[in-house]
Formats: structure tokens, sequence, C-alpha cells
């Protein structure tokens, strides 16, 4: 781009971005900024953008993160307004520079014009000395997320929530393999003719998974898509295949096939067919990035919250009113919906559940479940469902799958250090490891 033309863009998404941030980011970590400058670089593909938190003793990494939640919201907003074919990637930096002051001096002005209801919301929680409750809810990733939160400012409480809803359709959009416009549809697409570059997100993920791939023995691995598709579980119905289509299906799963460049952060492919699923990895990524952003506002008013991901991934985040042991988590007998096998109090801790019941076929006198063993290339036997507690959502979820393929003997053996896991087995009542 010529010199003047660049100027004159990084003015445009410098003007939106201000608009955009002061009327459409919620989040409370953000609060209310000035976008002091936008630099454009040479050929147009990345904006440096620089702002300055109104309040002095705004927390920074706080705002900076905010915004990083809402950059493809930001970006998606700034291709349509300002019509543009190619739209820049966004990066955030704090500008405390003194020059800056009289663009400040404008925002507050503007701002002071909203201030009687902001001020009229903050004396009606000042109210109330107890806490107050807050719930809400969003579809994304194909399941229910929910949140119930307790602080002592509404106002507070229903912009955090709906700023942890929003990163939840953040990750939709990064790790959805239904839209194909996500990152990891892209992976999914290209990876097997080409290295991938992505985002560093998306490439920690991945690095993540590998770890957990190789930790299991293989018992985890989200290439296994191939294999759910010809047990019929994408299309809900589910069916036996013949072993000719087994074997077929084996050649493209497998983690080892993977190749990951850490120093250009790119994802390729090395054998036809194979594709990520996160299926079994997303729910807990998802829940724990919410919980994130609900504890950085911790100091805001928002102290207590329980994130959950159709039920079945579960973070909490302090113990609710009026009970010290933590947020109550009814754990269901995999026999029986109406039935309970276990009650656990969470507080900072995470619960992830994974059992036959949850998709399931019959056939010829036999129950085949969704939990595929994906070095054999057929559902896992002998174990109708796991329930891992764990500090991060993400390793619950994850390490739910290898101790339900892998079995009790593997488990125990196997069980990271501060992990509590349920198993319960065709054969046996529900146990804990380690035994209380």
């Amino acid at each position: 781009m010529h010199g003047k033309r660049t100027e004159r863009i990084a003015d445009q998404i410098r003007t939106e971005l201000s608009e955009l941030i002061e009327n459409e980011v919620a989040d409370p970590r953000v609060g209310s900024v000035t976008v002091t400058n936008v630099r454009l670089s040479p050929d147009g593909k990345q904006a440096h953008v620089f702002v300055c938190p109104q309040d002095p003793q705004a927390n920074d990494q706080g705002c900076l993160r905010g915004l990083e939640s809402a950059r493809h919201f930001l970006r998606r907003e700034l291709a349509i307004r300002l019509d543009m074919r190619h739209t820049p990637e966004l990066k955030f930096s704090i500008d405390h520079g003194p020059e800056h002051a009289e663009r400040i001096n404008e925002l507050l002005d503007r701002i002071k014009k909203r201030t009687p209801l902001a001020v009229l919301l903050l004396f009606c929680a000042a109210l109330h000395a107890e806490l107050l409750r807050y719930e809400n809810s969003a579809q994304a990733m194909g399941c229910l997320y929910t949140i119930a939160a307790y602080g002592d400012d509404r106002a507070q409480l229903s912009a955090g929530v709906g700023a942890a809803l929003q990163e939840a359709r953040r990750i939709d959009d990064l790790l959805s393999n239904y839209k194909v416009e996500s990152e990891l549809s892209e992976v999914n697409r290209e990876a097997a003719r080409r290295p991938v570059k992505v985002s560093s997100e998306l490439f920690d993920l991945i690095q993540k998974c590998q770890e957990y791939s190789r930790a299991s023995e293989g018992a985890f691995d989200w290439t296994v898509g191939p294999l759910m598709r010809v047990w019929g579980f994408y299309k809900g119905a589910g069916r036996i295949p013949s072993r000719e289509e087994v074997s077929t299906a084996l050649k493209s799963v497998g983690y080892r096939h993977i190749q990951l460049d850490a120093q250009a952060r790119t994802v390729r492919f090395d054998q036809p067919g194979l594709e990520l699923d996160p299926g079994g990895i997303g729910k807990g990524y998802a829940v724990d990035r919410m919980a994130g952003i609900l504890r950085d506002l911790r100091d805001s008013g928002l102290s207590i919250a329980l994130v959950t991901a159709a039920g079945s991934s579960i973070y909490a985040m302090g113990a609710p009113p009026g009970e010290s042991r933590g947020w109550y988590i009814r754990i269901r007998d995999p026999k029986s919906e109406v039935k309970t096998v276990a009650e656990v109090y969470l507080e900072d801790q995470s619960l992830s559940t994974s059992g036959t019941y949850e998709k399931f076929f019959e056939a010829e006198g036999k129950t085949y479940s969704h939990l595929m063993d994906p070095r054999t290339g057929y559902p896992a036997q002998g174990m109708l469902s796991v329930s891992v507690l764990a500090p991060k959502t993400l390793d619950s979820e994850a390490w739910t799958k290898p101790f339900f393929i892998n079995g009790a003997a593997w488990t125990k053996q196997h069980l990271p250090e501060g992990f509590r896991v349920l198993l319960c087995e065709e054969t046996k009542p529900c146990y804990w490891l380690p035994e209380p």
C-alpha cells in the first residue's frame, strides 16, 4: 500500500474500532478505552491497535484479554462497515502516552451522557448487602452452555456472564467442524496438501491434544472422525460397519499423522483423509476459557460462578452462598437418569463425565457406544461411565476417554496427581480412584 492510503485506512479503522468497542463490546474487563492509534502493516494484513484505558486503575492485562476475546467479532464488523475485501488481523497493545489526553477527554464527554443509567444501576446494587444471583445460557458447538453467577452488582453480573457466553461463541467460530469458515475446518481441508499456518491459540490446543494422545497410549485421539462416521454416530442412528469399512477408516486415523512445526506455527497431515474432531475436547476448552473471563472479574463484583456445557463438562468457581463446601453436583447412574451414584461439591475445580448413555445404539443383542477405541476401530467395552475431577476442564474432559477405553487397571496406574475418577463398570458398583 502507498503511504497516504495506508494512513487513511488506518484512521478509518481507528474511528470504527472506537465506535465498536464503546458501543458493542460489553466485556467488563475492557471498560471504556480510547483507540489512540492504528498502525497498518505495509501489505495491509495486520493492524496494530493501541488503546488507552479511561480508568487509570484499570487492569491492563484484563483489558487486553477482553479485547482479544472480542477480536474476531471486531474484525467481522470492520469488514462489513468498511467494505474491505481483506480485513487485517488485529493486535492490541496498551498506550498510556500523555499526548492522547485530548482524545480521552472527548471520550469522557461522550460517556457522561450515559452516566445516569450507570449510576442508577450501581446505586441499586449497593442497596443489597447479600449476593445477587444471575443466570444465562447460550447455544454453541452443538450444546447448551449455562452460567450461574453470584456477585454484589447486577450490572456487572449481566455483563460478565454475557462476555463469557460470547467467548463460547468465539470458540465455536474457531473450532467448529460444521462451519466451513472456522480455523479448524481450514486445517481439515488443507493440511493433507500443505502446511497450514494457524493462530497461536489453535496451535497450542493441537499441541496439548498431542500430549494427551501420547500420555494415554493413543486412547485419546481426536482424529477419530472417520471411525465415528462409518459407525453412523455423526448421523445419530448408528450401524455396525463391515471389517473392511473399519480397516479403511483406520488408515485415516492416528495422532502420529499430525506434524507440527512450532517455529513456523504450521500443521500438516501426512495421511490423506485425516481430520480433527473437537467433539471430545471442545466443550472442556470452551468452559475453561469462559471461567477465565469470569475469574478476571473477581475484583469487579463477580465472585462465584458455575459454568456448565451440556451438563457433562463443569467448572465451579468459589462456593455459593450458604454452602461452604462448594457447588453441589449430582452424578447420575449410567443405568438410570433418575438415580444418583455419587454427590460431589466443587470449588475451583472441574468435573467431566462420559458415558455410554450419551450416544449409543443396540444391534444383535449388544450395545455399541460412541466412545471409540481409535486403535482398534471399535467401541470400547466393559465400562458404562467415567467421571473425572481435575483442576482444569480441558484435562477432566480429555481424560474421561482414556480412562473409559483403557479400563480400571490402567487408570489406577496412570491417574495424574490431584485427579479423582469415578469408574462405573458393567459388572460392579461404581467406585472412586483413589479410594476415599
